[in-house]
């Protein structure tokens, strides 16, 4: 099985929880909220509904990141660059994609050490009491994703500048 099937498998199926979970944040936080606006009919609102939103969007940004990082999906201001050369934005190409993959092995890191501190003081929320470490460990399981995904890019990278392939256009999304 080629490595790029396993990298965008693994890419979709975390931007699809990540989606579900937001999905799941978004129909509670209705509930929630209709819930406060008909307590005069016995409903209320959803016990630590800020707690499920902190911990479901935490993982949801860090589930889309792996898809991101795979579809040339972040922000890029390339006023100067579309001047260059080829082969120079594919350097600039490679050094972004080595930098970001930095950034996402220091998030990673943090997450971790956060996860361990959160587990040895064995913190819970304050209205639900679940363990503080369990988004922690959803979110450095999603980073890690895309510590996997942006390592794969760099070698994408790294083949588009050593074979010149054209680049890709604004939105076009990676070449695999």
């Amino acid at each position: 099985m080629r490595l790029s099937i396993i990298v965008v498998w693994l890419a979709r199926v975390m931007a699809i929880l990540g989606g579900i979970v937001l999905a799941a944040v978004i129909i509670m936080t209705v509930a929630s909220i209709t819930g406060r606006a008909l307590v005069r009919f016995g409903l209320g609102p959803v016990p630590g509904d800020f707690e499920l939103v902190q911990a479901g969007v935490g993982f949801a940004v860090f589930a889309f990141l792996p898809w991101c990082q795979l579809n040339r999906g972040h922000a890029t201001v390339d006023i100067f660059t579309t001047f260059l050369p080829n082969s120079v934005n594919h350097i600039i190409d490679l050094l972004t994609e080595f930098i970001m993959t930095l950034v996402l092995v220091l998030i990673a890191l943090q997450l971790y050490y956060g996860m361990l501190d959160k587990l040895s003081y064995n913190e819970t929320t304050f209205i639900l009491q679940f363990p503080l470490w369990w988004p922690y460990a959803a979110c450095l399981a999603a980073a890690v994703i895309a510590v996997v995904v942006s390592f794969y890019m760099i070698l994408v990278r790294y083949r588009e500048l050593k074979v010149g392939t054209p680049m890709p256009e604004p939105g076009q999304g990676s070449v695999h």
